[in-house]
């Protein structure tokens, strides 16, 4: 159900895309509840002018190696569940891939169940 977006500055290891779509996968299903072999994860690099995030926004000191991750999933989860999910990512991020808590910018869309098809046409949630 949760499709992961990920985008992250040009030149990262195949290991640190590897872990970041680990991190995220484990806090999905961990602090989100998303079901488990429910992984879809699209991973994406980006040239410093293809990736513009501001680096004071807020007053959030970010460097060049921020990224950003956007989930769409369904809707429901209550807001703590998501501020959950959020620590659970920058967290993991920090830990296993040395990634600063700052430089993790992350987007929830929520959906209603029938907007998804997991293949053969057919509305599996609807």
């Amino acid at each position: 159900m949760p499709l992961a977006r990920i985008d992250l500055p040009a030149g990262k290891s195949a290991k640190f895309k590897q872990t970041v779509g680990d991190v995220v996968y484990k806090a999905l299903v961990s602090a989100l509840q998303a079901p488990q072999d429910d992984r879809f994860q699209i991973i994406t690099e980006h040239s410093p002018e293809e990736l513009i995030m501001d680096p004071t926004y807020l007053g959030i000191e970010r460097s060049p190696d921020a990224l950003i991750i956007q989930i769409t999933l369904n809707e429901g989860r209550s807001i703590d569940m998501k501020k959950a999910f959020y620590k659970a990512v920058a967290d993991g991020l920090h830990e296993r891939a040395g990634v600063r808590s700052e430089d993790v910018f992350i987007n929830l869309i929520e959906v209603k169940k029938e907007n998804w098809s997991f293949g053969n046409g057919v509305a599996q949630y609807a």
